[in-house]
């Protein structure tokens, strides 16, 4: 019988010792020659941060995330979000010069 459902999984669906997920990861970022540091927990934070993107509601974030406080995911994801709005300031920013 296979399980499904888990992104870091086994040969026949189980999850993986989490110690062990890094391991296939930094092969993988050393063959396509990625010099950044990602971890499997980067994914969450990106995937967190498409979401933001995305406009999607904090509280179905802070439920996708499974965080039992919303404050929580505030406090996390907060300065995640004023940092997009700073870029689009300064990308909007540049452009207005640039039309000058």
């Amino acid at each position: 019988m296979v399980i499904s459902g888990f992104i870091f999984a086994d040969n026949i669906g189980y999850p993986r010792v989490m110690k062990l997920v890094p391991i296939p990861l930094q092969s993988l970022l050393r063959k396509h020659e990625i010099n950044k540091h990602i971890t499997p927990h980067s994914f969450r934070h990106t995937h967190t941060f498409l979401l933001i993107e995305a406009r999607a509601g904090l509280k179905e974030i802070q439920e996708r995330l499974g965080h039992s406080d919303i404050n929580s995911t505030m406090n996390i994801y907060t300065q995640m979000t004023n940092n997009i709005e700073k870029k689009t300031f300064c990308k909007f920013t540049e452009l207005t010069k640039s039309l000058l």
